[in-house]
C-alpha cells in the first residue's frame, strides 16, 4: 500500500509550531478503488465518479513529528470532518468526533513522536437508510442544503498538527462593554496552570489600548477584567477590531500565547426598530448559502471571500444570511474586517426526534464556541422554514423551540435570535424578530407582491402561532427574510478547461417539470426559435438579468414604502447551482445591473410609483413619491428630476428622522403628443447641499397615438361587443366582419374557420371545461374520448396558478416577439410592469419548437428555458385562421391601458394577416 506524502507548510507562533497536513491524501471509499485526494475539500467536490456517494472512505497519509517538537505536547487538528470522524495512528485510535461543521482534535501519544507515522481518518458521511446507519441516519443530522445539493463527505477544512504546552489555552470568550469600555475575557485552560497570565488588549494600530496581570494557582479557568478609556467601536463603514493576546508565563517564560480579535459594537431590537450601536439600522440583506464553484463546501482562498464581500458591499448590501450552513472561519474574518454583519443560523435536520434534537442544541453550542468573538455576527436562526420540526401540528415541538430560544438567549444575550424563520404555512413561537418569506415574480405577480407586502406591513396575526402557546411582545422589527427572482447566468461565465459545470446535469431531482435544469440551455434557446425574438443567446441573458433587477426593483421599492417594514434579504447572494437568483453567478461574475443595484438598495431610496407604467402620447401621467430615510436622519434636500436627460423640475424635501418614509406631491407628467412609442426613462435624485445622496428612475412606455381601426369585427357577446365599440372599431354583421371576436369556440365556429372566416379568441377569463378553447366536445368515437388538446383548433388552455407557469418560485420569462404589427409595443421582448394590467393568467400549450417561428407571437418559459408555451398564438384552421391570447385586454375601460389596446388591435390584425 502507498501511502502519500508531500511536503507542507510549517508555521511558527511563539510557543506554538504548527505544521499543515492541507495537500494530498491517499483516500478509499468502501467498495471502489484507492486513489489520492486533495484535503481540504468533499470528496464529492474532487472526483467526479463521487458525486453522489456516501458510506464510509478512508484518508490516510504519513506525517513525522519534528524532532524539536520532542517532550511538548503534539495534536492533530481537523476544522472539519462531515459527518462522523474516527481518527488513529499507527492503528493506534485517537478518537472520534460526530459533527460535520465544527472543529475537533487529539493529541498523539508522546511515545510516537520523533518517527514517522501512519495517520488514517476513517470519515462515515451516513445516507437515509436508518437500517445501514442506526446511530445517525441523514434525516436525522445537522445537513442543510446537503438535502438539496447533494451529500458533502471528509475532510472540507484544514489539518494540522500542532506543539504546545500541556496547559495551554484552549479558548478565549470575550465580552466588550461598549457603553463602558469595559472588556472581559474568560480563559479555559487545557490542564491546570500554576503561574501568571498577562492578557493585553490592542487597538486597530496595534497599540496597547490595556493590559492586565493576574497570578493563577492551579486553575483551569481564569478570567481578566480591563477597560478601555476611549473605545472606537465596530461599524460598518469603520469597523475598529481589537485583538487580545493572552500569555501564560512560567518563571519569567512564556509557555503558550493565543489570540483573538473582537469588537466593540451593540445589535438591538426595541420599538419595531433595529439598533447597530444605538443608531437605528435598516436591514439590507441577502441570504448566502456559501457554496462555491469547485470547492462546494470549501471556499477557494481568502482572497476569493474578500472579493465576494467587496463586491456585496458594492451592491449595497449591509447583512449576509449565512444560510443552514456553519461556514469556513476564514467567512466570519473577513465579515468582520469588511465591515458586514452576519446572520447565522443552525444546518438543518429532516426528522425530528430527541436525538436530533438535540444534535442541532449540541451544534449552536459550537458555533458559540467558535465564533461567538465575531462582532460581525448579530443574529442566529434555530430553525427556518419548520425544516426538520413539524411546528404546525405538534405541540410538543413548539414547546421545543421556545424552551430552545430561552435557552439560546441565555447562552447569547448579546445578539438576537430567531426561533423560525417561517413562510406558508409555518410561524414564529417566540422571537426577536417578525420574519418571513415570500417569493413573488414581477410583472406577472407584482399586484400580488405589493398587497403582501401591505399585509404583512401591518403586523398580521399569521406570523405567530395561532394555538395560544405564541409568546409576540408585538414590537418585533418586522424583516422580508426571503424574497427573489432569477436572472440566468451566462453559461460561458462558468465554463472552467472549456466544461460546463458538474452541476449542470442536476437540477431534475428537485423539479419534476424539468425547469431547474440547465444542461442545454443553449440549445434549447434555438430549438425553440427563441434567436428569432431575442438578437442572440447573449442578449437573452442579459435581459433576463435586467429582468431581475427590474423585478427586484418593484419588491424592494414596494417595501421601503412601509415604514413598519424594517429590512429584508434578497435570496440571494450568488447563485447556487441551478438554482439561479443570485446577484452574482457562481463564479461570483456580476450581473449586468451590478453598478446600479446600490441605487435600490441604500440607505436612503427615491420610491416612484405610478398607477400604470405605459401611457399614450399627448396624456399626462401621475407618479408618486416617497423618501424612505432607512438609517439616516436626513436634513432638508432637494429632488430634482430629468426625463431622458433633459432637467425637468426640482422640488425641496424637509428634513426627517431615521427609518421613516416621507410622501412628496405627485408630479404630473406630460407626454408630447407627437411622440413615437418608446421606452421613456425618469431620472430623479437626491442631493443635500450639492452633494447626491441617493438616486433612482422610472421607466415608462409612452404609446403612440391611436388611429381609428379600419377593420370591422363582429361579435355575439355582449361584454365583447362593447368594448370593440369602444375602442372605435366598425360592428358588423358575422358573414361581413374581418375577424370574429369570441371568449369561447364552438364547432360552428370550427365550421366558419373552415369555410375562410378569422377570429380572435380571447381566453383569459371565461370559463373553459374542457382544457382547450372551446365550449363544447367533440363526439369521440372511442369510449373513453380522446385528447381534448387534438380538438380544433388544437390549443390547450391551462391555469398558471399551481403550475410552473406560476413563477413564485422558479421564475418565468414572459415575452412579446416584436416583428410585424407588434412592433409597435415599446420595449421588450421580456414583458415589463407596463404589462401588469394584463398579465395572462393562463397560457396555451399544444406547439412544437417549430411552431415559435411563426405561429407563437407571445409567451413565457420557466427557468432554464423549460416548458415554453404561448399566451398569443395563432392556428389555421381549413382556409380561415385563428389567433387566441390569455392577455386580460378587458379588463378596465376602452383605451384607459394603452398595452391592453395596443395588444387587442395587434391580434385583430394578425387574425386577418
Amino acid at each position: 500500500m502507498t501511502i502519500a506524502s508531500r511536503r507542507f507548510t510549517d508555521t511558527q507562533s511563539g510557543p506554538r509550531s504548527r505544521l499543515s497536513l492541507d495537500g494530498i491524501w491517499d483516500f478509499q471509499l468502501e467498495g471502489r478503488e484507492r486513489t489520492t485526494i486533495p484535503v481540504p475539500g468533499p470528496w464529492q467536490a474532487h472526483l467526479t465518479d463521487l458525486r453522489a456517494a456516501a458510506g464510509v472512505a478512508t484518508y490516510s497519509r504519513l506525517v513525522t513529528v519534528p524532532q524539536d517538537w520532542l517532550g511538548r505536547q503534539v495534536i492533530v487538528h481537523f476544522g472539519a470532518v462531515n459527518y462522523f470522524a474516527e481518527v488513529s495512528v499507527n492503528g493506534c485510535p485517537l478518537g472520534s468526533h460526530e459533527g460535520g461543521y465544527l472543529p475537533f482534535e487529539f493529541v498523539i501519544p508522546a511515545d510516537m513522536h520523533g518517527q514517522e507515522l501512519h495517520l488514517d481518518v476513517r470519515v462515515t458521511l451516513p445516507s437515509a437508510d436508518a437500517q445501514a446507519f442506526p446511530d445517525f441516519p441523514f434525516d436525522e443530522i445537522p445537513h442543510g442544503k446537503q438535502s438539496w445539493y447533494g451529500m458533502l463527505g471528509g475532510i472540507w477544512q484544514s489539518v494540522w498538527l500542532e506543539c504546545r504546552c500541556e496547559a495551554h489555552i484552549a479558548h478565549q470568550g470575550i465580552r466588550a462593554d461598549l457603553v463602558t469600555g469595559d472588556v472581559t475575557v474568560d480563559v479555559e485552560l487545557a490542564a491546570a496552570f500554576t503561574g501568571t497570565m498577562h492578557v493585553t488588549l490592542f487597538d486597530r494600530k496595534g497599540t496597547v489600548a490595556a493590559s492586565a496581570e493576574l497570578a493563577v494557582d492551579a486553575e483551569t479557568h481564569a478570567s481578566a477584567e480591563l477597560n478601555i478609556a476611549k473605545v472606537e467601536a465596530w461599524s460598518l463603514d469603520d469597523p475598529a477590531l481589537y485583538r487580545a493576546v493572552v500569555e501564560l508565563h512560567q518563571r519569567d517564560i512564556v509557555i503558550d500565547v493565543a489570540a483573538e480579535n473582537f469588537g466593540f459594537r451593540t445589535f438591538e431590537a426595541r420599538d419595531g426598530r433595529f439598533f447597530l450601536n444605538g443608531q437605528p439600522f435598516y436591514m439590507r440583506g441577502a441570504l448566502d448559502q456559501d457554496y462555491y464553484p469547485e470547492g462546494i463546501y470549501t471556499p477557494p482562498s481568502l482572497e476569493f471571500l474578500e472579493d465576494q464581500a467587496r463586491k456585496s458591499k458594492e451592491l449595497g448590501l449591509n447583512l449576509l444570511r449565512c444560510h443552514i450552513k456553519v461556514p469556513d472561519p476564514r467567512y466570519y474574518d473577513v465579515a468582520d474586517r469588511f465591515g458586514l454583519l452576519v446572520w447565522t443560523e443552525i444546518p438543518n435536520i429532516q426528522t425530528f426526534t430527541e436525538k436530533s434534537a438535540q444534535r442541532l442544541l449540541d451544534t449552536m453550542e459550537g458555533i458559540l464556541r467558535r465564533d461567538g468573538n465575531h462582532p460581525s455576527i448579530v443574529i442566529w436562526t434555530i430553525i427556518n422554514e419548520d425544516w426538520g420540526t413539524r411546528l404546525v401540528e405538534s405541540t410538543d415541538q413548539r414547546l421545543w423551540l421556545h424552551n430552545a430560544y430561552h435557552w439560546l438567549k441565555r447562552k447569547d444575550p448579546t445578539r438576537l435570535v430567531v426561533d423560525n424563520s417561517a413562510c406558508v404555512p409555518n410561524f414564529h413561537v417566540v422571537s426577536d424578530i417578525d420574519d418571513y418569506h415570500y417569493y413573488a415574480s414581477v410583472p406577472e405577480m407584482a399586484r400580488e407582491w405589493a398587497d403582501w407586502v401591505s399585509a404583512f406591513a401591518k403586523r398580521p396575526n399569521w406570523s405567530y402561532s395561532p394555538n395560544g402557546d405564541a409568546t409576540r411582545r408585538g414590537d418585533e422589527p418586522l424583516v422580508v427574510s426571503e424574497f427573489g427572482v432569477w436572472g440566468l447566468p451566462h453559461p460561458e461565465k462558468l465554463k472552467r478547461n472549456d466544461e460546463e459545470p458538474f452541476w449542470f446535469i442536476n437540477g431534475l431531482e428537485w423539479d419534476s417539470e424539468g425547469a431547474t435544469y440547465p444542461h442545454g440551455v443553449e440549445q434549447r434557446f434555438r430549438t425553440y426559435q427563441f434567436d428569432k425574438v431575442f438578437p442572440s443567446f447573449g442578449s437573452f441573458i442579459e435581459d433576463t438579468q435586467w429582468h431581475q433587477f427590474n423585478a427586484l426593483k418593484f419588491e424592494i421599492e414596494e417595501m421601503r414604502r412601509h415604514a413598519s417594514i424594517q429590512g429584508y434579504v434578497i435570496t440571494e447572494l450568488t447563485d447556487l447551482h441551478w438554482e439561479a437568483n443570485g446577484l452574482m453567478d457562481m463564479e461570483r461574475n456580476p450581473r449586468a445591473y451590478h453598478n446600479r443595484f446600490h441605487e435600490i438598495n441604500g440607505d436612503v431610496v427615491i420610491v416612484p410609483r405610478m398607477q400604470r407604467y405605459a401611457v399614450w402620447a399627448g396624456s399626462i401621467a401621475s407618479v408618486e413619491l416617497e423618501i424612505s430615510s432607512g438609517g439616516k436622519v436626513l436634513p432638508a434636500a432637494e429632488l430634482t428630476w430629468s426625463i431622458d436627460g433633459a432637467a425637468a423640475g426640482k422640488m425641496a424635501v424637509p428634513a426627517q428622522d431615521a427609518t421613516t418614509v416621507h410622501r412628496l406631491p405627485a408630479l404630473a407628467l406630460s407626454f408630447a403628443a407627437d411622440m413615437t412609442g418608446k421606452r421613456t426613462s425618469v431620472q430623479f435624485s437626491l442631493a443635500v447641499a450639492g452633494k447626491e445622496i441617493a438616486r433612482n428612475s422610472v421607466d415608462i412606455s409612452v404609446y403612440s397615438a391611436r388611429a381609428k381601426p379600419t377593420l370591422s369585427v363582429f361579435s355575439a357577446e355582449p361584454e365583447i361587443e362593447r368594448y370593440l365599440a369602444g375602442l372605435g372599431y366598425q360592428l358588423v354583421n358575422a358573414d361581413k366582419a374581418d375577424v370574429r371576436v369570441v371568449s369561447t369556440l364552438s364547432q360552428a365556429d370550427i365550421d366558419a374557420m373552415e369555410h375562410g372566416a378569422r377570429y380572435v379568441t380571447l381566453a383569459d377569463a371565461a370559463p373553459l371545461p374542457f382544457g382547450n378553447l372551446r365550449n363544447d366536445q367533440p363526439n369521440w368515437n372511442y369510449p373513453t374520448g380522446g385528447d381534448r388538446g387534438q380538438a380544433m383548433p388544437q390549443m390547450r388552455v391551462t391555469e398558471r396558478n399551481g403550475t410552473i407557469w406560476k413563477g413564485n418560485w422558479v421564475t418565468g420569462f414572459s415575452w412579446v416577439k416584436r416583428t410585424g404589427v407588434f412592433d409597435r409595443l415599446p420595449g421588450g421582448p421580456l414583458n415589463d410592469l407596463s404589462f401588469v394590467g394584463v398579465n395572462p393568467n393562463r397560457v396555451i400549450t399544444g406547439f412544437r419548437p417549430i411552431h415559435f417561428d411563426g405561429l407563437v407571437h407571445a409567451g413565457t418559459m420557466a427557468g432554464w428555458i423549460h416548458k415554453p408555451c404561448a399566451t398569443i398564438a395563432e392556428r389555421r384552421v381549413g382556409v380561415g385562421r385563428i389567433v387566441a391570447t390569455t392577455f386580460g385586454l378587458m379588463r378596465e375601460a376602452p383605451g384607459a391601458d394603452p398595452v391592453a389596446a395596443t395588444l387587442l388591435d395587434c391580434v385583430i390584425e394578425t387574425a386577418v394577416g
